[in-house]
């Protein structure tokens, strides 16, 4: 009885249980459904990478790896009616990547850009007003830093 959960308190214990064999004769034994369900019992913050290498195994790669993403296939889903909107991770940057696209389409000179931040508001809507108008582009940066501009936003 000893071995055995020394066994399981081994696997249980290791830095990746979903992906290492289960104990015993548990590996061919269970479904890789019921593997699962056994890491949820012992380890649950692991199985949200169980369940992606679950979904690969089943149903394939293309819906657990990321997609390569071009500003040619973003601007092709919008239009004057929708905006691109980046919500951002920390450290990621796509500022380059749009004003290279833009030089890219003639639009360099008609993208606007202004950082949100105490009293820029009123700046960033009457930006937003005028490229209305004209057809340009605008780019807000910070606009979790102005909660005044948020509801205009919206």
């Amino acid at each position: 009885m000893q071995e055995n959960t020394e066994t399981w308190t081994t696997w249980a214990t290791c830095l990746n249980p979903e992906e290492d064999k289960m104990p015993g004769e548990w590996e061919e034994t269970l479904s890789d459904f019921q593997k699962n369900i056994m890491l949820k019992v012992f380890r649950p913050e692991k199985l949200m990478f169980a369940f992606k290498n679950y979904v690969r195994t089943h149903m394939g790669s293309y819906f657990t790896d990321s997609q390569p993403i071009t500003m040619e296939n973003i601007y092709a889903d919008t239009d004057n009616l929708t905006p691109l909107i980046f919500i951002l991770s920390t450290g990621a940057d796509p500022t380059e990547q749009l004003y290279k696209f833009a030089k890219e389409r003639g639009f360099l000179e008609r993208l606007g850009t202004i950082s949100l931040g105490q009293g820029q508001t009123q700046k960033a809507l009457n930006l937003i007003a005028d490229s209305c108008k004209n057809g340009d582009w605008v780019l807000l940066q910070n606009c979790h830093l102005s909660s005044e501009f948020m509801p205009h936003l919206e």
